[in-house]
């Protein structure tokens, strides 16, 4: 076996004894927890739900296999209180740009508004430019091409919710007041936070 194999296996061998040691500490702070939400409990959370991911990452790189744990963004899930067979979902979506470059997110903006007048406040006005593109363009789609557009990627979030069917145009006026915790099937986060974390692991 070569080296480099021999250190591979090494790194999913660590991985799993930092599962199982963080594991130790989330039993070890629940056991002792005397109250809700204790930030204990929650950073031993935080730490699993890392060590576990790492964990998944490196066994499928190196075995071409994953684990059957799915961590969620946050404990939310845990606080469910709604129906079983919930009538209706709600898909409720955040993405953060940073607009890193005005002059591009301008000219492709101009490209589909020729209404855009070319390099007048090209250095700002994203305002308007922003507007077109995302009138032009799905949410999925300029994601995607979130660089071609002079965007950068932050972070994100995705939260499916229980509700009750709504009639058309029902909750448009105030769309995210409903979204209540406690009606949280799942939830999915994206950030460079995570990312570090698995860095330091």
């Amino acid at each position: 076996m070569s080296d480099a194999a021999q250190l591979t296996i090494t790194e999913v061998r660590a991985a799993a004894e930092a599962v199982k040691a963080a594991i130790d500490r989330h039993l070890q702070a629940v056991s002792s927890s005397t109250e809700p939400g204790d930030p204990v409990v929650v950073h031993a959370y935080e730490e699993l739900a890392a060590a576990a991911i790492a964990y998944d990452q490196i066994l499928y790189e190196v075995y071409d296999e994953v684990t059957p744990f799915e961590i969620p963004g946050d404990d939310a899930g845990a606080g469910y209180q709604g129906p079983d067979h919930p009538e209706a979902i709600s898909v409720l979506i955040r993405r953060d740009y940073l607009i890193a470059d005005p002059k591009r997110l301008r000219a492709q903006a101009e490209r589909v508004d020729e209404s855009l007048a070319p390099g007048v406040g090209a250095d700002g006005e994203v305002t308007a430019a922003s507007g077109v593109l995302f009138g032009e363009y799905a949410p999925d789609e300029i994601a995607a091409r979130a660089e071609e557009f002079g965007l950068e990627e932050g972070d994100s979030t995705l939260w499916v919710s229980a509700t009750e069917p709504a009639d058309p145009g029902e909750w448009l006026p105030e769309p995210f007041d409903g979204a209540d915790p406690e009606l949280l099937i799942c939830r999915f986060d994206v950030s460079e936070v995570y990312d570090d974390e698995l860095d330091e692991l």
